[in-house]
């Protein structure tokens, strides 16, 4: 039977004694697995900001190998008593160290960086933990090897910071370079371009490496590993009493993702959809009970009683606003505008058009550039382009949602209820979702407003 792949993530990685709740979930499989693992905690953004500092700052190679290391050293003396492993290790740590002063060191010579660059630099806190991890469980007595995406042949399309896997050249090389009765740790986060670049899948990416590799070998499941209780009907941060939710469907799944739930990554159902892989979740503090997840998403589709399965947020969106009397009817003007923002890297997450106004809603760290882009552009029937930054996107999730009719209704019934304004909303786009934007300060009472009305009122069966 091909391995389970197990993946653990950031949130994993917080603090010293974290690395004892990793060894002790992987020894609970009864075979060997492969383990795809983050960046420690916060490790990620250090790179980056290593890598801006580095452009005008020559000690920034020698102080990040400095923080690294020691953050390396502190947590291995905490679980391995051997003096003679702790330094071995080390020199392994150490030597991928050296390799990312160098690339800083050359960034500071140059004073800037590629794309290509800026990806391979920002994977080593993905290969350190693997090395490191690995380090610890040959330590406990679990065979284990470090299992780099280069080495293993996990080939991506190229494209630099948001890479997809090219699953025909990838799957026959990735299911025979893991295929030894032992344990992997793969680092996740990239993989290889065809021409042999680091390729990063995006912030967050490791759940897409793990669900990429488990789509490889054929695994019976992804299994990924969080602090909290698996997907639930809204952020207990914002609630006080949500419910667990059980079982969600793959494209569920992904809609939660993508509209705020951190859950997963927006892109890991992507290469498990199709072959009906689940993707099990399980709460690392919890007893580690293999046989009861607390969320299992496949292909399973049900709808709950109250339709609606979860409501989450993001106030990570803003508005570029085109406005003009006849921009919905001109042709070509979207045409343009979609063009130029795509050649300017720019993603466009949804489009809500009417007669007098197009309103385009892309991530807000990108709305400046856009504006500029867009301004630049010939567009006779615009009269004004518009930035919109105060705004949140909430988001309700169920199946049936565009089916059942009542739902919307109780949706904006219970913002109506608590004096919350709709700007702007959508239902129809995707037959499981009905998203709306509001302002800022309204978010959370909107997502707290709904969640009474379809959890708290009732007792729907999730």
């Amino acid at each position: 039977m091909p391995k389970a792949v197990v993946k653990f993530g950031g949130s994993n990685l917080k603090c010293k004694e974290d690395i004892g709740n990793i060894i002790r979930v992987i020894k609970k499989y009864e075979g060997p697995v492969v383990v795809v693992v983050s960046a420690f905690y916060g490790v990620t953004n250090y790179l980056i900001d290593s890598l801006n500092k580095a452009r005008h700052d020559e000690s920034i190679a020698q102080k990040t190998i400095d923080y690294l290391l020691s953050l390396k050293r502190e947590t291995l003396e905490l679980h391995v008593g051997d003096t003679n492993v702790i330094n071995r290790i080390l020199s392994e740590i150490s030597a991928l160290l050296e390799e990312l002063g160098r690339y800083l060191q050359g960034i500071a010579l140059t004073g800037d960086a590629s794309p290509a660059l800026e990806d391979h630099v920002q994977a080593y806190g993905e290969r350190i933990s693997a090395v490191f991890l690995a380090g610890i469980l040959n330590f406990e007595g679990i065979e284990t090897k470090v299992a780099l995406p280069e080495s293993i042949g996990l080939i991506t399309d190229g494209e630099f910071g948001t890479a997809s896997v090219d699953f025909v050249k990838s799957t026959a090389k990735v299911r025979e370079a893991l295929s030894g009765d032992l344990v992997y740790v793969v680092p996740g986060f990239y993989g290889l371009s065809p021409e042999g670049k680091t390729t990063l899948f995006g912030r967050g990416g490791s759940d897409y490496s793990a669900a990429s590799i488990a789509r490889c070998l054929g695994a019976p499941s992804l299994d990924i590993w969080k602090d909290v209780n698996g997907f639930l009907s809204a952020d207990p941060k914002t609630v006080d009493n949500p419910v667990q939710i059980s079982q969600l469907t793959y494209n569920e799944a992904a809609e939660l993702a993508y509209f705020g739930a951190k859950i997963l990554h927006p892109r890991t159902v992507e290469p498990l959809s199709s072959p009906h892989i689940p993707i099990r979740i399980f709460n690392i503090f919890g007893d580690s009970d293999l046989e009861n997840p607390r969320s299992v998403v496949n292909a399973e589709k049900i709808v709950t009683k109250g339709v609606v399965k979860s409501v989450t947020s993001s106030e990570d969106f803003g508005i570029l606003k085109l406005k003009g009397s006849g921009v919905g009817a001109k042709p070509g003007i979207l045409a343009k505008v979609t063009t130029a923002l795509h050649l300017a890297g720019i993603n466009i997450n949804s489009v809500l058009t009417s007669q007098i106004s197009i309103n385009i809603l892309i991530a807000k760290k990108d709305l400046k550039t856009a504006y500029s882009v867009v301004s630049a552009i010939e567009l006779s029937a615009v009269g004004r382009v518009q930035i919109i930054e105060d705004i949140a996107v909430v988001a309700t999730v169920g199946n049936g949602i565009a089916e059942n009719y009542g739902v919307a209704a109780r949706i904006f019934t219970a913002l109506a209820s608590n004096g919350i304004n709709v700007m702007m909303s959508c239902l129809g786009a995707s037959p499981i979702v009905c998203y709306f934007l509001v302002r800022k300060n309204d978010c959370i009472p909107a997502v707290k407003a709904i969640h009474e009305e379809f959890f708290e009122t009732i007792s729907p069966s999730v």
